[in-house]
């Protein structure tokens, strides 16, 4: 019965939990109260390891209470996969409905602009969260603005290349190579370290 509760209590959550990360620890809290399964103040204590442990602190947050309350591995997995069912579910349906759209309406002119359209909004939407964050605590001086540039150009230099017919497969796949964001993420901060530190 137990096994029961968490897993429709999280299901739940997943459902209802709109906003993530903080928002909705809160719905998680009144489901771990209300049924008992811990204290407040080891709600607290699992809130606080979720936050430093890597990864999104919802689904942490569901596997330390689902590992606290049944004292196995088999409560953690259990609420770990129903806070992301509910995410799964709306995710594979709207993809099953992109599917039938897409091979229906392809060679609609309309249906090509709006996926310009959206194209071109998600663009302008990661756009404004980077201008968010270009502040004077975050560009320090000209040397910032410098690493900003040089890991912008290489973002962008694959897609320009390629687009200007400029270079054979073998030099297509060293540019993306050295193009690959996790790896500019190293290298920046590197830069970062050395020059500020």
């Amino acid at each position: 019965m137990l096994y029961l509760s968490l897993f429709l209590s999280f299901v739940k959550v997943g459902f209802l939990g709109f906003g993530g990360g903080m928002a909705i620890i809160s719905l998680i809290q009144n489901e771990v109260l209300s049924h008992g399964w811990m204290t407040e103040t080891e709600f607290v204590d699992i809130v606080a390891v979720s936050q430093v442990t890597p990864g999104p602190i919802g689904m942490n947050c569901a596997t330390y209470v689902g590992y606290t309350a049944t004292g196995s591995v088999w409560g953690s997995l259990l609420t770990s996969f129903a806070i992301i069912l509910p995410s799964l579910i709306i995710m594979s349906a709207v993809c099953a409905a992109y599917n039938r759209i897409s091979s229906r309406w392809s060679s609609s002119t309309g249906f090509r602009i709006t996926m310009r359209i959206i194209r071109i909004a998600v663009v302008l939407l990661i756009a404004h969260a980077a201008y968010t964050l270009i502040t004077p605590a975050t560009f320090i001086d000209y040397r910032s603005w410098l690493i900003f540039g040089i890991v912008l150009s290489l973002m962008l230099l694959p897609d320009i290349l390629k687009s200007a017919k400029l270079q054979t497969p073998a030099q297509s796949r060293v540019v993306s190579a050295l193009s690959h964001p996790i790896l500019l993420m190293v290298l920046a901060g590197i830069a970062g370290y050395l020059i500020y530190a």
